[in-house]
């Protein structure tokens, strides 16, 4: 009988005061046939999250005292051994075999950085409107990209080639949370890895009650903006900030994240560097197909 355990993949967790939620994320992936080693970076929780551990003391628990965002990850990255990491949110978790299927796709090749897995939203089982993005995009990439070519990922539904991550950078410290992964699945790509989806690989996500929506979305705006000042050429960078000033809701929230952006102009030019005339060119066919795209954005 074959074993079914895989030790190619970490996953790693983030959380932030949502007990509950964490503990039904740990108790479907301690089900999992792969038996995944699993990595929970606690972002300064003061609900009594560090004590799901009692239920789950197989997985390892990072305290940095703290809320570093996605930045966690980059934390919990520090103690990954594997080849391949899975990233899940806390309210989030991979379906059986998933884990494998996605190893394997990065075991066989080489020059593939991630594979996003389709989202099924819960408790009614349906897929995240995103998918149908996912699933059509419009990038041509080598005949050897085992499905759709993405210009981006979504964290909590993808695995990474570990070395990647780290040679990239890992999350921008700055971003702290909402809309990070645009400006590290720039850089993998100018490195020269490939980002794919695939239909056969599912994760399950139960959206938490207990969020900011306010708060992310003012995050997703001034890190988009970023992104686009930091990466693209001075023209495009120029009109993609017109557009947004444009089509973002007239409220508080984007008006608090035009001034966070415009706040850290000094540090954004320090560090611009403009990517690749065809890593660019593959940004610019995403953004004319999803100028009118009905999918969760951060950003219009």
């Amino acid at each position: 009988m074959t074993d079914p355990t895989d030790p190619r993949t970490t996953v790693v967790v983030i959380t932030h005061n949502r007990r509950p939620e964490l503990l039904r994320t740990l108790d479907r992936l301690a089900e999992l046939p792969e038996r995944p080693r699993v990595i929970v970076t606690d972002n300064g929780s003061t609900d009594g999250t560090a004590a799901v551990t009692r239920h789950h003391p197989e997985a390892l628990l990072l305290r940095p005292g703290r809320n570093l965002g996605a930045i966690g990850r980059n934390l919990a990255m520090r103690h990954v051994r594997t080849p391949y990491v899975a990233f899940c949110d806390d309210d989030s978790w991979w379906a059986p075999g998933s884990l494998t299927g996605a190893a394997d796709l990065l075991d066989r090749h080489a020059g593939l950085g991630t594979v996003t897995a389709r989202i099924v939203v819960e408790p009614d089982g349906t897929e995240d409107p995103i998918v149908t993005e996912l699933r059509g995009s419009p990038l041509t990439g080598p005949a050897w990209l085992p499905g759709p070519a993405l210009g981006s990922f979504l964290a909590a539904a993808t695995v990474l080639r570990a070395d990647a991550f780290r040679a990239a950078g890992g999350f921008h410290p700055r971003l702290w949370l909402g809309g990070e992964e645009e400006l590290l699945a720039a850089d993998l790509a100018a490195d020269g890895w490939w980002l794919t989806y695939a239909d056969h690989l599912t994760i399950h996500h139960h959206a938490s009650v207990v969020r900011d929506p306010t708060r992310r979305r003012t995050h997703g705006i001034r890190n988009t903006l970023w992104f686009t000042w930091l990466r693209r050429p001075a023209g495009r960078a120029l009109r993609r900030t017109l557009h947004l000033a444009r089509t973002v809701p007239r409220d508080t929230a984007s008006l608090r994240a035009f001034a966070q952006a415009a706040a850290a102009l000094p540090w954004v030019l320090r560090e611009r560097r403009v990517l690749p005339p065809n890593v660019e060119s593959r940004l610019r066919l995403l953004e004319s197909a999803q100028r009118h795209s009905t999918a969760r954005r951060y950003v219009g």
